[in-house]
């Protein structure tokens, strides 16, 4: 990753905008991999760090979602752990979005969307500041104006927490 000070002008601009960012689960919390035992139950692994960012975010005064087409208690459950509103079970993110955008009153200039799949594409494509972690799907990468140096579920949302924190902090 570039350093904080290295990041195109345009992109710091952005970022300095932005009063909403919005998360997929899958993929960008986790590794996307999904652990299944034998009696159905399953479970996830998540990069503790992502906690102090996401909080690092919200003293900034930054809404935080996370936004999930599973219907999975995982996401409900850590999403509660960081203090953060999820909606799971969406079938059409974009429109999810946009409700919430509308309940914040808030504008698609003021939203980073942080996706790593095709069906993160409509959100991604639609707000301000697109974002994706480095091992997206190849057909999201294209699409993203910041692709994080860190993999999903290893410090990508922390990194886009740090990445905020820093521009937002620069003179």
């Amino acid at each position: 990753m570039k350093p904080f000070n290295c990041i195109d002008i345009e992109i710091q601009n952005l970022i300095k905008k932005i009063r909403l960012i919005a998360f997929d689960f899958d993929g960008v919390f986790t590794d996307n991999k999904v652990f299944v035992f034998e009696n159905g139950n399953e479970a996830v692994t998540c990069y503790r760090g992502d906690g102090i960012g996401l909080n690092k975010l919200k003293d900034m005064g930054i809404h935080v979602k996370i936004i999930s087409s599973e219907i999975n208690p995982l996401v409900m459950k850590r999403a509660e752990k960081l203090g953060v509103k999820a909606i799971n079970n969406v079938q059409n993110k974009k429109s999810e979005l946009l409700k919430i955008m509308h309940n914040l009153n808030i504008t698609k200039d003021q939203v980073a969307f942080v996706g790593n799949d095709v069906n993160d594409l409509s959100c991604m494509n639609f707000v301000a500041f697109p974002i994706t972690v480095n091992d997206a799907h190849p057909d999201v990468l294209g699409h993203a104006l910041y692709k994080t140096c860190n993999n999903g579920g290893n410090g990508a949302v922390r990194e886009i927490c740090d990445l905020f924190e820093n521009i937002n902090n620069k003179g």
